[in-house]
Parts: C-alpha cells; sequence; structure tokens
C-alpha cells in the first residue's frame, strides 16, 4: 500500500509528503473533491497544498488482521468481541 502524509506547513498551506509517485498519482485522483470539501468545512478557500517527496514513509500491506489488532490497541474491548464472535481476519 502506497502512503502519504499531509502536514500543516503554515496557515494557508498544507504539504502533502508521499513515497512515490504511485502514490501521489493515487492521491491526485482525489485531492479535488477532498481539497473542495476540506475548505468549505474549515471555511478557509486561500489554502495552498505543496507536494513533497518523502523517501521515510513507510509502505506497508494493510491485511484485516493487522487492521483489527491496531484497532484492539484503540479500543481494547473488540479483542473479546473477537474471542466471542470468532471473525474470520484471514
Amino acid at each position: 500500500m502506497s502512503s502519504f502524509k499531509l502536514e500543516k506547513s503554515d496557515e494557508h498551506l498544507i504539504t502533502v509528503k508521499y513515497s512515490s509517485s504511485t502514490a501521489k498519482a493515487e492521491f491526485d485522483k482525489l485531492s479535488t473533491e477532498f481539497f473542495n470539501h476540506f475548505k468549505h468545512k474549515v471555511n478557509n478557500f486561500a489554502i495552498e497544498v505543496e507536494y513533497m517527496t518523502d523517501s521515510t514513509i513507510k509502505k506497508e500491506m494493510m491485511t484485516k488482521k493487522k487492521m483489527f489488532e491496531k484497532f484492539v490497541k484503540i479500543n481494547p474491548l473488540l479483542k473479546d468481541l473477537d474471542d466471542l464472535m470468532k471473525f474470520d481476519l484471514t
């Protein structure tokens, strides 16, 4: 899974850091709609977007099991629910 990271660089500047050109291409598919909605939500239409390659961003394949384990760290009760319901996380 290619990844990217958004950072607020300034009051009117957002830096989008991406790990590869593939990640940037994926982000470009939804960026127009995302930033249009975001600008309306925060009522700031002067926001500009800057793109930057960042090779330190970790790429990893997120499986259902890994995703579930991540959510268990946030909410340990999910583990009890898994024990009770025996979810198929393969």
